[in-house]
């Protein structure tokens, strides 16, 4: 089984090779272009997927030390994402596909999220609960198998990742803001300042107020001292953490007790931050949590996570047709 896996869902080019449930390479090449208008801009991730897709895949194949005559599949990410990103990887996968006369396999990014803990040891034992994080999606997972999952709990408005950068943004820091805030939340007080904590229904999750409440904060005390965020950016940045985490904990608590789980795991891009992994390990100590963190090369975008998801489906045949489409809005 020798997998070549494809990602481009945002604004990461890479490139995984996968021989027998093991990866033997995985090359990312990240876009700097969108630094400097404080976001992702789609047309400009469209383009710079063009030009980093066929060296990042000769490159993938190089360190692997695989010809691509040697492939048995050639796997992508389906979805969700940014539509014109996901058509160059997805293009590239069906063409590599058919010139190769092997099979294809759609792969949906945030279950890749998932599985990332099945690259290395220790691994979860099913079912678990995954909280996914990341800057388009913030998901309680129940996952009862490698293709088996259930969202139990999401975001109804921003992701957790969203709430990080836009708070960021207001206090002046550059994108990408959330590695920012938890950079300068280290050397702060958590409890020096309070934000309010949403509570909607359920296990689901809404991170726009606190958006909202940091704005005004910020505003109303810079009214009566210019200098306000400067002087106190490290006790800013760590209170607004210390909130978002919170929010994330306190409902996967209750998906615990409503599901009598313990085997919890943390995953997408927001789950390299340092405060929520180490508060994830304390309160997993506490409460006789089995814990799962994956390395960060394995928390942000990554094509090695495609190709363990796709090792999956391929043990079962679950092969894609070359009519295959990108679906940015692709569910679980």
């Amino acid at each position: 089984m020798n997998i070549l896996a494809i990602e481009s869902s945002c604004d990461e080019t890479s490139a995984a090779v996968l021989v027998n449930g093991h990866i033997l390479s995985n090359v990312i090449a990240t876009q700097l272009i969108h630094e400097q208008y404080g976001g992702v801009v789609p047309e400009l991730a469209s383009r710079a997927h063009q030009q980093h897709i066929l060296p990042v895949v000769e490159r993938a194949l190089a360190d692997a030390n695989l010809p691509k005559n040697e492939l048995s599949a050639i796997a992508f990410t389906r979805g969700p994402g940014l539509l014109g990103s996901l058509l160059v990887g997805t293009s590239f996968a069906k063409s590599l596909a058919l010139g190769l006369n092997i099979p294809l396999i759609e792969v949906n990014h945030m279950q890749a999220h998932v599985l990332a803990h099945f690259i290395e040891t220790p691994k979860p034992t099913f079912p678990f609960l995954c909280l996914t994080v990341s800057g388009g999606h913030t998901q309680i997972v129940r996952v009862d198998g490698p293709l088996d999952m259930t969202v139990m709990g999401q975001t109804v408005d921003d992701a957790v990742g969203e709430a990080f950068d836009k708070s960021a943004k207001l206090v002046g820091l550059p994108y990408p803001g959330g590695p920012l805030i938890d950079k300068y939340a280290k050397e702060g007080n958590p409890l020096a300042f309070k934000f309010p904590m949403s509570d909607v229904p359920n296990l689901d999750f809404s991170f726009s107020g606190i958006k909202t409440a940091v704005m005004y904060f910020l505003r109303d005390n810079t009214k009566s001292n210019p200098a306000f965020i400067t002087q106190n950016l490290a006790d800013i940045c760590a209170s607004i953490q210390y909130t978002l985490i919170q929010m994330l904990l306190t409902k996967l608590k209750r998906a615990v007790r409503e599901t009598g789980i313990h085997e919890i795991a943390i995953a997408g891009g927001v789950s390299a931050n340092s405060g929520l992994r180490t508060t994830l390990t304390q309160i997993g100590n506490e409460q006789g949590w089995n814990v799962y963190i994956p390395r960060f090369e394995y928390c942000t975008d990554n094509a090695a996570m495609i190709a363990m998801a796709a090792s999956f489906k391929y043990e079962q045949g679950d092969f894609t047709a070359q009519t295959v489409s990108p679906l940015p809005r692709m569910s679980m």
